[in-house]
């Protein structure tokens, strides 16, 4: 995949019923299903199901087997509630006779009410200023550890830019944090809000846990370590578009148990607060 259109074609299932959806999936560098690819395509059957125009609000999802590449997914939606305000969807992932997945989302009809958000860190480097995941290989590839450079290597629609770069070579402890700018590739006119949110629920499983791992950076990596997705919630705020960088800011309240608690906000460059995210995932090292 190497454009916003080519994503697009992975999100969009293909009908069974009404209420059944399937789907293929594409590598993001990684011998399993990536969740970010699961967590869109299971929104998008939710969506699928919604008649009366309400806009997604949030999700709620768990990983509970890893998914194979090479078989379709099945996504079955049940309709928990259509109330006066509110409509809620159950969505379980299936392949063969196994689930690996299951959504909650919940849709509200526009209203109006009180409106406030948090402000985006100030003085934090502009996109500009920065090297893209792509600079990095061309720049570095030689240096950086195999599996790092193999996953940078994977052709992707996104150009992400982080706001610091480890030195590999050199590895310390680092703040639970990590900012991360991000753009679609390609045409990104005429997305409906729909489909904008689907996106972002892709991107959202990007560089979540980095924010947890960075305290233990001087002994762990992503070598010597087994990281997954074990659950992941999603709020949706406002409307936006992806015609510049968004920024996507993660801390990492706690590391514990061999999971690693992560959250975050995504923000519009000029400082819109658009959807916040939060995961934990398992972070367990390695035994030799």
């Amino acid at each position: 995949m190497t454009t916003v259109d080519d994503l697009l074609n992975l999100l969009t299932l293909e009908k069974v019923t009404e209420s059944e959806f399937t789907g293929e999936s594409k590598t993001v560098g990684s011998p399993i299903v990536f969740g970010g690819q699961v967590l869109a395509q299971a929104v998008h059957a939710a969506g699928r199901t919604i008649t009366n125009g309400r806009v997604l609000h949030s999700m709620h999802a768990y990983f509970l087997e890893p998914g194979d590449l090479n078989q379709r997914i099945t996504y079955n939606v049940s309709k928990v509630r259509d109330g006066g305000s509110f409509s809620v969807r159950r969505v379980t992932a299936h392949q063969n006779d196994s689930t690996i997945f299951i959504l909650s989302a919940s849709f509200h009809k526009e209203e109006e009410g009180y409106n406030h958000q948090i402000d985006m860190k100030p003085d934090l480097k502009q996109p500009e200023e920065l090297l893209s995941w792509t600079d990095i290989l061309h720049q570095y590839g030689d240096f950086l550890p195999k599996g790092l450079k193999s996953f940078f290597e994977i052709e992707r629609p996104i150009d992400f830019k982080p706001t610091f770069i480890p030195n590999p070579m050199e590895p310390k402890d680092l703040p639970p944090f990590s900012d991360v700018w991000f753009k679609l590739k390609g045409n990104v006119n005429g997305l409906n809000l729909s489909k904008k949110q689907q996106i972002l629920t892709y991107i959202s499983d990007y560089n979540i846990l980095v924010s947890a791992l960075n305290p233990h950076a001087s002994k762990a990596h992503w070598g010597n370590t087994q990281t997954a997705s074990l659950d992941h919630s999603m709020w949706y705020f406002r409307d936006f578009d992806f015609d510049d960088w968004l920024l996507f800011s993660m801390e990492s309240p706690s590391t514990s148990n061999a999971r690693g608690f992560a959250r975050g906000n995504i923000f519009t460059r000029d400082g819109k607060l658009i959807a916040s995210v939060a995961q934990e995932g398992l972070m367990r090292p390695i035994k030799k």
